[in-house]
């Protein structure tokens, strides 16, 4: 479905158009609250195309199907399970107009996600810390409330639709492009969307670790160097090994060493679990830490799988990524 609204007259010319796409090939629920926030909102789409089809196909096959119905000069990702601000596409034309070299920005998840169970308040309350705390020029991209400029997106080719059957880090690879073109990629954490999406601890887990933490780690194998994007840096590379500490105290019985490792977490990520305390009290906080360590242990199992298969090169990735210093910009869905 393309739907077309006219720009207000008091623009001015030398502001783009923007073109809002929305990859529903699923039938989402959530479809109507994503696209009433889109049209009600303080600078309404240019053209609005809710990408129904082809059947069956994945969100990278759906944008495309959709970027290539557009007209307008900024493509702008919209999840269907994103209800945006008022002002999100409002912030996005002001960085294009006022940038004429940006080639892509994305915002960030806000802090009140729909879904009140503990799970879906951590994972969406963990996307949105790590975006908050990484403003700036970024090395990657975040479909979920991201644009491009139509040039660049068809430059190197939009999405992967063959390597991304499914929603994975088609979005990452994506931005990871971008930037080898020479592209530049800005993360504005102000421009932000409510999720809507309802997480269970299995299907976060599943996803960290299947849809995200695996293709990832194939991906840089793939490229055969490190990167230096959001949650892949020192401070999480440390929090994934006082997790995997706190699970092997576990499994042996030594809870001095579990609560060394716990207390260890806590100092290296005391302000998301502030985030945590003040969302939710102590209730999601303490279920915040136990299910932080489970998603890191899922980066510690993508490690090791990629170790198992491939070998050497996995270490020398592992290497150069601690190379590259303190990390910045990992997108996460």
């Amino acid at each position: 479905m393309r739907v077309s609204s006219p720009r207000p007259d008091s623009l001015s010319p030398q502001k783009p158009t923007l073109a809002a796409i929305v990859p529903a090939t699923d039938e989402p629920a959530t479809e109507s609250r994503c696209t009433t926030a889109l049209r009600t909102g303080s600078r309404p789409p240019d053209e609005l195309i809710v990408q129904r089809g082809p059947a069956g196909a994945g969100p990278a096959a759906a944008r495309n199907a959709g970027a290539g119905q557009a007209k307008a000069e900024v493509l702008v990702f919209v999840d269907s399970d994103v209800e945006v601000h008022p002002d999100a596409l409002a912030r996005i034309e002001r960085h294009f107009a006022d940038d004429p070299d940006l080639a892509a920005v994305f915002g960030a998840y806000d802090d009140r996600p729909a879904a009140p169970n503990p799970t879906s308040q951590f994972r969406n309350l963990l996307h949105h810390h790590v975006h908050l705390s990484s403003p700036g020029e970024a090395e990657t991209f975040w479909a979920g409330l991201g644009a491009v400029r139509r040039a660049e997106f068809e430059a190197v080719g939009g999405f992967d639709p063959v390597r991304f059957r499914e929603s994975s880090i088609e979005d990452v690879e994506l931005g990871m492009r971008l930037r080898e073109s020479g592209a530049r990629l800005l993360l504005d954490p102000a421009i932000q969307g409510r999720h809507l999406k309802a997480w269970t601890p299995l299907t976060m887990a599943r996803t960290d670790l299947l849809r995200r933490g695996v293709p990832w780690m194939r991906l840089l194998l793939r490229r055969g160097r490190g990167s230096a994007a959001l949650n892949l840096g020192w401070r999480h590379r440390a929090s994934a090994i006082a997790s995997l500490l706190v699970a092997l105290a576990a499994l042996l019985r030594r809870p001095r060493v579990a609560l060394g490792g716990l207390l260890a977490l806590a100092s290296l990520n005391r302000d998301f679990y502030r985030l945590l305390a003040r969302r939710g009290g102590s209730r999601l906080l303490l279920a915040g830490i136990a299910l932080h360590v489970v998603h890191l242990l899922t980066a510690v199992a993508a490690f090791l799988y990629a170790s198992l298969v491939h070998g050497p090169a996995a270490w020398r990735v592992s290497r150069n990524m601690s190379d590259l210093g303190v990390s910045r910009r990992r997108v996460s869905e």
